[in-house]
C-alpha cells in the first residue's frame, strides 16, 4: 500500500484541540433527500470554520463518473468547480471545536483513504468519529424522522431503538471506515436518517435536523438549526398542499402512517426485503456514470 500520509496535507498551524469528535459526511452515494449535504452546508454556513486538512482528490476521484461543472463564457473557459475533500475545524455555538470531513466519497483507494483518516484521528487526538447517511424508507412525512444508529461499541448508541434488522446493502467508504475503525479498536458510530421514499429526490431538511440532533447528542455539541427548521416548515407545507390535490398520494400517506404507528407501538422492524427494495429503487433513480445527463 502507498503511504496513507501522502494522501493529505495538514495545515502547518496545527490546531489546538481537546479530544474532538470527527463527523464524516461524504457525498456521492445514498443521500436521500439530500439530507447529509444539506446538514454539512448548513454547518459550514452557520458556524466558524477553517479547512485544516486537504486530501489529494486527483488520486481518489473518478472525474469521468462525476464530472465537475465548468463555466464557458463566450470565447473562453471561465472556471471549474473542482471537487474538494477536506477536514474542517468547526466551532459550535458554545465554543467547542469539532472536526467535519466533507466532500465527494472516494471512488478508489478506500483502504488507503481510511488508513489516512485513521492517521489523522491519531494525530489530532480524535475521541469519536460519527458518520452521517440518509436512506429512503416507507415512512410518512407526517411523523418524526427516525434515526438508525450503529457503532463499534453498543454503549455508544444507548437509547436508540433499532429500526432496521439484518440487511445486505452496497458498501460505502463511510460505512467501511466505521467497520475498519472498530477492527482497530477506535470508537466510531453512524447515524442514518429515514427519509420518506416518495420525497427521496427532493431536499428534505427535516432529516438534516434529525441528523444534527443525533450528532449533538452523541458529541455534546450545540449545533444551530433555525434555518433548517424554517426550510422544513416550508417543505412540509408544500408537500401537504401537493398531496391534498392527489387522492392516491393522500391514501399512500395514510397507509404509511398506519404502518409507522403500528411498528412504533410494537417495536417492529422493516424487513430486509422491504428496506432493500426501497434502496434499490432509489439507486436505480440516480444518474448512471455513463449518462450524458449526469
Amino acid at each position: 500500500m502507498n503511504e496513507p500520509d501522502d494522501l493529505y496535507v495538514l495545515t502547518p498551524d496545527r490546531p489546538d484541540l481537546d479530544q474532538p469528535v470527527l463527523v464524516h459526511a461524504l457525498h456521492g452515494f445514498v443521500d436521500a433527500g439530500g439530507a447529509v449535504e444539506l446538514a454539512t452546508q448548513h454547518l459550514l454556513a452557520s458556524l466558524p470554520n477553517r479547512a485544516i486538512a486537504t486530501f489529494a482528490v486527483d488520486l481518489l476521484h473518478d472525474y469521468r463518473a462525476r464530472r465537475p461543472p465548468m463555466v464557458f463564457m463566450e470565447d473562453h473557459w471561465e472556471s471549474v468547480e473542482a471537487p474538494r475533500l477536506e477536514i474542517h475545524q468547526v466551532t459550535d455555538a458554545a465554543g467547542t471545536d469539532f472536526l467535519l470531513l466533507t466532500g465527494p466519497e472516494p471512488d478508489m483507494q478506500w483502504e488507503r483513504f481510511i488508513a489516512a483518516v485513521a492517521g489523522l484521528v491519531g494525530r489530532l487526538d480524535v475521541r469519536l468519529t460519527i458518520g452521517l447517511a440518509a436512506i429512503p424508507m416507507g415512512v410518512p412525512h407526517t411523523r418524526p424522522v427516525r434515526l438508525t444508529a450503529h457503532a463499534t461499541r453498543l454503549d455508544l448508541v444507548t437509547g436508540y431503538t433499532p429500526w432496521v434488522g439484518t440487511v445486505v446493502v452496497p458498501g460505502s467508504a463511510g460505512n467501511l471506515l466505521e467497520l475498519r475503525f472498530g477492527e482497530r479498536g477506535l470508537d466510531a458510530m453512524g447515524l442514518a436518517a429515514g427519509v420518506p421514499h416518495y420525497l427521496a429526490q427532493l431536499p428534505y431538511p427535516a432529516a438534516s435536523i434529525a441528523l444534527l440532533e443525533g450528532v449533538a447528542r452523541a458529541a455534546g455539541l450545540e449545533l444551530p438549526d433555525a434555518a433548517l427548521r424554517e426550510a422544513a416548515v416550508e417543505t412540509r407545507a408544500a408537500v401537504d398542499a401537493q398531496l391534498a390535490e392527489s387522492v392516491e398520494g393522500s391514501a399512500l400517506v395514510t397507509s404509511l402512517e398506519q404502518t409507522y404507528d403500528e411498528a412504533v407501538a410494537a417495536s417492529e422492524l422493516p424487513t430486509a426485503d422491504e428496506l432493500g427494495a426501497e434502496l434499490e429503487r432509489f439507486l436505480a433513480s440516480q444518474p448512471r456514470p455513463d449518462d450524458p445527463r449526469s
